[in-house]
């Protein structure tokens, strides 16, 4: 955090990649970082990448990487130990984003139990990644500073340090008043959201809205490929084209550096790529 200046979410999510590196390699036993070596890197590496994707080994390779070269700018090991970490192919737009019919949103929110506390800062969650595309990680960092209820406005805090003000639709805001005035527990924390155990904060990590995603899915009974919370930014953005918005639209509202970002979903829109196809050789058009 302060020589590479990273934000804290990305410093939880790539610890415990390189937790789990160094308890394989020492177990309960002394941590010899001077004994760690090139085979070590890359063994533990291709084990994992054969488990899991594409997603998924490029945060394990982004976290050692970045600790092993603390460790060598720290003397703890004279060896160039990330340069043995390898690089993980990713070609550019040669994938769609996995999305819901906008029918199947509104089912997963539908299906929100709204009777509890806790089910309705769960709805409010789902909401503010259903309307407006946070990632999970902005609903985490999400604070009361960040409400401006007379304008109807919401700053959202991303990637980057960098933040943004987007307009607070009104079903929105209503869902997190209404948390807010009958539900949140008193605490010293300036999070929207807080937990529901002790002690009584905001979310640590990303990955708990995540997991209130899946299990809205699950009782829903949506089936996806995809089950985090980029699930629903992705079914926006593809709504927000097939009704009829550009692309720069879409780009503003999920907050993209760069319009490369955004170009994925013009994949999605098939009835309008599909005069650009071209015949097949024998085959139908």
């Amino acid at each position: 955090m302060e020589e590479r200046a990273l934000s804290w979410q990305t410093v939880a999510a790539w610890t415990p990649f390189v937790a789990r590196f160094l308890t394989e390699k020492f177990a309960d036993g002394p941590l010899d970082l001077t004994g760690l070596t090139a085979p070590d890197v890359t063994g533990f590496i291709q084990r994992y990448a054969r488990r899991h994707g594409s997603s998924y080994t490029r945060k394990l390779v982004a976290s050692l990487r970045s600790f092993l070269r603390y460790l060598r700018y720290k003397g703890l090991n004279d060896a160039d130990l990330a340069r043995a970490v390898p690089k993980v192919a990713r070609w550019s737009l040669s994938t769609l984003p996995k999305h819901l019919p906008a029918g199947q949103v509104q089912r997963v929110l539908d299906g929100c139990e709204r009777r509890t506390a806790l089910g309705r800062r769960n709805y409010a969650i789902l909401l503010l990644l259903a309307r407006l595309g946070l990632r999970a990680g902005d609903v985490v960092g999400l604070t009361l500073d960040d409400l401006d209820w007379e304008n109807s406005r919401i700053t959202v805090r991303g990637k980057g340090g960098r933040s943004a003000q987007l307009p607070l639709p009104a079903d929105v805001g209503r869902a997190i008043a209404r948390y807010l005035r009958q539900d949140r527990p008193r605490c010293s924390s300036r999070s929207v959201f807080i937990r529901d155990y002790a002690p009584l904060s905001g979310f640590n990590y990303a990955s708990a809205v995540a997991k209130i995603v899946f299990r809205a899915l699950r009782k829903a009974g949506v089936v996806s490929a995809r089950k985090g919370a980029h699930l629903l930014r992705h079914s926006l953005a593809t709504d927000m084209l097939r009704h009829g918005a550009s692309l720069d639209e879409i780009g503003e509202i999920l907050r993209h550096k760069s319009p490369d970002s955004t170009a994925i979903y013009a994949k999605v829109d098939i009835g309008a790529l599909r005069p650009l196809a071209l015949a097949w050789p024998g085959g139908a058009r």
